[in-house]
């Protein structure tokens, strides 16, 4: 745990080795989702998982924030941590607070990203209005009730729902500022793959949903033009294959940055 920026950062560190992980929780959730991943990561180098300001285990108390914050938060536990190379590996969402992080310390201490169900080719349009509907207090809770739905029906993973579950836990006060944050983020870059190629380096996407081929094949497609794109379509059925696959999550993180 540290408190170098006055703000209690809480975190978990095992192994030992280079490059090291470092894992990044979504919005409205907590660094509990990679207690399987950072066991089986961490059999082969130095892996941190955090929980955000205002999340988990650290302060809960504590003044708006966003993005930038987010940023401040991982830079410390690099810091905190002693990690000199490091990969992070972002679940959905924070991935923009990784493509920040390589971008602050370059390459040469952040040599890949691993991302974790992310909309890496861009937002449809329902999502961009889902995340205005978290922004209103009418209609908050049955979006994040559609979204909930849309990522735990058909997964028989109790280990999903139950981290869904405690995603709900979470107030109007949160989910409205993970929407404007979320939002923000997208207005400023179309997509996360526009964001990567202006300064392109390797990153690999591990997903479970959407299981239509078309999306995998774009993707495909997108790294069969840009080398530094890869993409593994894992066997779930959830948002979630850090917590629903993580032996088979873990092998290609592993593969990945064994080859950086």
């Amino acid at each position: 745990m540290t408190t170098a920026t006055k703000v209690r950062i809480a975190y978990d560190r095992v192994g030992d080795g280079g490059p090291a992980l470092l894992m990044l929780p979504g919005w409205c959730t907590d660094r509990a989702g990679f207690h399987d991943l950072l066991a089986l990561t961490g059999r082969h180098r130095t892996c941190v998982a955090l929980d955000w300001r205002g999340h988990g285990g650290s302060a809960r108390n504590v003044a708006d924030f966003g993005s930038a914050d987010l940023l401040d938060d991982a830079l410390t536990v690099v810091e905190a941590a002693g990690l000199e190379r490091v990969v992070p590996v972002a679940q959905s969402h924070a991935g923009w607070v990784a493509i920040e992080l390589q971008r602050r310390l370059g390459i040469e201490r952040v040599p890949g990203i691993v991302s974790l169900d992310w909309m890496v080719l861009g937002p449809p349009p329902p999502f961009m209005g889902a995340l205005a509907g978290l922004q209103d207090p009418a209609q908050w809770e049955q979006v994040r009730g559609a979204l909930f739905e849309m990522w735990t029906t058909g997964v028989a993973s109790t280990a999903v729902h139950a981290f869904v579950d405690r995603m709900g836990q979470y107030s109007f006060e949160m989910w409205s500022r993970a929407g404007r944050e979320i939002a923000a983020d997208f207005a400023r870059q179309p997509s996360p793959v526009a964001a990567l190629a202006e300064d392109p380096a390797p990153f690999l996407h591990v997903y479970a949903q959407p299981t239509d081929d078309a999306y995998l094949a774009a993707q495909q497609d997108f790294g069969t033009r840009h080398p530094w794109f890869d993409v593994q379509r894992v066997s779930g059925r959830s948002h979630f294959s850090n917590i629903e696959t993580p032996t088979e999550t873990a092998a290609a993180i592993e593969s990945f940055v064994n080859g950086l």
